[in-house]
C-alpha cells in the first residue's frame, strides 16, 4: 500500500522516523564484521539473480557450520577469460571487495566472505529479497512514487552516501538499479566496482554545517537536525578524478566535459534519481547518447506537475545545478543536502529499525522457508558447472569478448 502524498510540513504528523548512524566515530549499531573464506564446494546456487559485465551474482545456500549465513548474494567474476585475469574487470572486482571490505553501516552491505579458484573469484552479500529500486516503482499503480516515499529512500541513500564519502569515497554508479531492498523494506546501496578513492581535504563537525560561501541564507531554509557525535568529510577542491565512469542518463555535466570531478558528482546524481522516482523517466534522456549529453549540458529539467510539492521541486533543481561548485552539497557536503527543507521532518538521530518503510517485500520469513525447502529436495547447481557452461557457449559463438551481449538467457534457470 502506497503512504499518503504528504509534503513534509503541511501539518500532518510525520508518518515515520528515519535513522542513523550517519558518518564518521558515531556508529550506535555497527554491523559484525562476519567474513568467511568459503568453499565453492559447500555452495549450491539456487537461481541467478542478475548478470553483467561485471561478472554473475547468484543466490546460493551453504549448510556448512561455518557458513555466515544460510542464503546469501555471490558475486562472481570469471577472471580466466580474456580480459578477466590481470585486466580491467579483474583490477574493478579486487577494488570492489577492498571496499565492500571497510564497510559498516545499515544501508550499505556487509562483505560476508570470500572465496577465490585460478579462474574464479567471488564474494558473498547479504541477501536482498525486494529487488532493486526501479522494479519496485514499474510495480507501482502510475509508476512513480509519493512525496513522502522519495522522502523517505532519499533519506537512506543520504546517509549510505555520508559514510561512503566519509571514507573518501567517491560513488559515481547512483541509479535505481543499485538501489536493493532488504527484508525489512529498508534499502541498500550496492556495485563499488566504478568507486573512486580520493584524498579528502577538510571535515566539519556535524552540527556545525560549514557556510555557503557569497550566499546569503533566506530565513526558514534551514531543517533542524538532532546533533549527534560525528564528523563529515568534504571534497571541495581536493584531488580530482578525470576518469569517465557512470551510466549516461546519471552522468553529471562536469563528466560529459572531461572536466576532473569528485563527491559532488554523487549529488547530481541523487537529483536525477528524485526525478525519475517522481516522474517515471530522467530529466535529460534523448534519443542517443549524443542527444543525452547535450541535453545534460545545456537543458533544464522539467517540473510541470510538481507545484504542490515546492520543497521536492527546489532540492531537484539545487541538485542539478550544472556548476558542481554551485550544486547543493558541494560545499557543505551531506550535512549541506540534509539541511534542506525538504527533509526537515527527518529524525537523523534515530535507529534504523525504528523506522516504517513504506513498502515491505513479499515472502519475508516464508521465503527463506522455501529456499530451505528447495535446497532439502535437491534443487540448485554448482557454480562452478555455470561458469563451465558458459564457456561452453561462448566458445561456440566464438566471441569470448561478448559475455555480457550475447544470448545467456538459457543460463537463467540452470
Amino acid at each position: 500500500m502506497r503512504p499518503p502524498a504528504l509534503p513534509c510540513g503541511s501539518g500532518h504528523k510525520p508518518p515515520i522516523a528515519f535513522p542513523g548512524p550517519l558518518v564518521g566515530h558515531h556508529h550506535p549499531s555497527p554491523l559484525p564484521s562476519m567474513e568467511t573464506e568459503l568453499d565453492f564446494d559447500n555452495l549450491t546456487a539456487l537461481r541467478v539473480l542478475g548478470m553483467g559485465a561485471m561478472g554473475t551474482v547468484f543466490l546460493v545456500a551453504d549448510p556448512s557450520p561455518t557458513a555466515p549465513a544460510p542464503f546469501f548474494a555471490l558475486k562472481v567474476v570469471d577472471v580466466s577469460q580474456p580480459g578477466g585475469g590481470g585486466g580491467g574487470e579483474d583490477r574493478r572486482a579486487r577494488w570492489e571487495v577492498s571496499v565492500l571490505s571497510r564497510l559498516s553501516h545499515p544501508f550499505l552491505p556487509t562483505l560476508l566472505g570470500r572465496v577465490e579458484t585460478p579462474s574464479l573469484l567471488g564474494w558473498a552479500l547479504p541477501y536482498c529479497p525486494g529487488g532493486d529500486l526501479n522494479a519496485l516503482r514499474q510495480s507501482l499503480p502510475d509508476g512513480v512514487f509519493s512525496p513522502s516515499a522519495i522522502r523517505f529512500y532519499l533519506s537512506e541513500l543520504l546517509l549510505a552516501l555520508a559514510h561512503l564519502h566519509s571514507l573518501g569515497i567517491v560513488y559515481r554508479d547512483l541509479k535505481p538499479e543499485n538501489v536493493l531492498l532488504q527484508a525489512s523494506g529498508h534499502l541498500t546501496l550496492t556495485d563499488f566496482d566504478l568507486s573512486r578513492q580520493l584524498s579528502p581535504r577538510a571535515s566539519y563537525p556535524a552540527a556545525r554545517p560549514p557556510p555557503e560561501p557569497k550566499k546569503k541564507k533566506k530565513k526558514g531554509k534551514s531543517a533542524r537536525v538532532s546533533p549527534v557525535s560525528r564528523r563529515v568529510v568534504v571534497v571541495t577542491g581536493g584531488e580530482r578524478s578525470n576518469s569517465f565512469v557512470g551510466t549516461e542518463e546519471y552522468v553529471a555535466p562536469e563528466v560529459v566535459r572531461g572536466e576532473g570531478h569528485e563527491f559532488a558528482v554523487d549529488w547530481w546524481a541523487m537529483g536525477v534519481l528524485a526525478y525519475e522516482m517522481s516522474y517515471g523517466r530522467t530529466p535529460f534522456r534523448g534519443r542517443n547518447r549524443k542527444e543525452t549529453f547535450a541535453n545534460i549540458l545545456s537543458r533544464q529539467p522539467e517540473f510541470s506537475g510538481w507545484q504542490r510539492y515546492d520543497e521536492l521541486t527546489d532540492l531537484v533543481q539545487r541538485l542539478l545545478a550544472k556548476d558542481p561548485t554551485r550544486r547543493l552539497g558541494f560545499h557543505g557536503g551531506a550535512e549541506e543536502v540534509m539541511a534542506h527543507p525538504f527533509f526537515r521532518c527527518v529524525r537523523w538521530d534515530l535507529l534504523a529499525q525504528v523506522a516504517r518503510p513504506p513498502f515491505l517485500p513479499h515472502g519475508g520469513g516464508g521465503d527463506e522457508d522455501h529456499l530451505a525447502a528447495s535446497v532439502a529436495a535437491g534443487g540448485g547447481f554448482s557454480v562452478g558447472d555455470y561458469f563451465k557452461k558458459l564457456r561452453q557457449q561462448l566458445a561456440t559463438l566464438g566471441s569470448p569478448s561478448s559475455s555480457s551481449s550475447s544470448d545467456t538467457s538459457s543460463l537463467r534457470d540452470f
